[in-house]
């Protein structure tokens, strides 16, 4: 068995013995020892009673974070004429129609984004086994395919974050840095909580909230006690 490092062996020894823990007491422990040379992105899982191979038991939806997200968020845009200068003006990254479909189709994906306007899916739809995958398929129910693209573009940098649950049912998402005040952590995770608990399906029957867990990009994951992580 390999010789874990140090740090690896103080984090453990810091979550042994520890889970289920209020939302504040679990960001101060991940924050807390959240020690790489780089500013370490807050994550969260959760793990929902849901089989989104069923239409009515998809969980998909977008929430923005009351403090941002704290990453660089590169936005691309699909518009032509006047809403690709709209675009530009309001800050994407990349704007395009055509070109920006070959771009994608070589096998170049630059972004962390995508917005249409929608007489652009056309052109968009033939990058569907491309973005899909991804999660950046652009999708009139979180905004993404809009006319508005100017509030789209804002959004998307001031910290709004997509969300759709995984074939096992899992939905995952950065909601701050290590940075962060540990009050603005709790702040974020509890707004994104709370739009996936608003955005429970229809068919999802029995616990729809199985399990909340937080983690730092090397750090290990603590489980949240998940009555606290959806009340004030």
């Amino acid at each position: 068995m390999a010789k874990l490092g140090k740090r690896t062996t103080a984090a453990r020894e810091a979550f042994a013995g520890k889970e289920n823990l209020t939302v504040e007491d679990a960001v101060a422990l991940v924050k807390g020892n959240a020690n790489a040379k780089f500013d370490e992105t807050i994550e969260i899982s959760m793990n929902l009673g849901v089989d989104p191979r069923h239409a009515d038991q998809m969980v998909r939806g977008v929430i923005g974070l009351p403090n941002g997200t704290g990453k660089d968020v590169r936005v691309a845009v699909f518009a032509r004429g006047p809403k690709a200068e709209e675009a530009q003006a309001a800050g994407a990254d990349i704007v395009g129609a055509e070109d920006l479909m070959e771009t994608v189709q070589g096998g170049t994906i630059d972004f962390d984004r995508c917005i249409a306007t929608p007489d652009m899916m056309p052109i968009v739809g033939r990058l569907g086994k491309v973005l899909g995958p991804r999660n950046l398929m652009p999708n009139p129910k979180v905004g993404t395919v809009t006319m508005d693209v100017a509030d789209a573009v804002k959004a998307a940098k001031g910290g709004e974050v997509q969300f759709k649950a995984e074939k096992a049912g899992v939905v995952h998402a950065g909601v701050g840095k290590a940075s962060f005040d540990e009050a603005k952590l709790v702040e974020n995770i509890r707004a994104f909580v709370g739009a996936v608990a608003k955005a429970r399906p229809a068919g999802a029957k029995g616990t729809y909230m199985k399990k909340v867990s937080l983690s730092s990009t090397m750090g290990p994951g603590v489980s949240v006690d998940v009555e606290n992580a959806v009340t004030e």
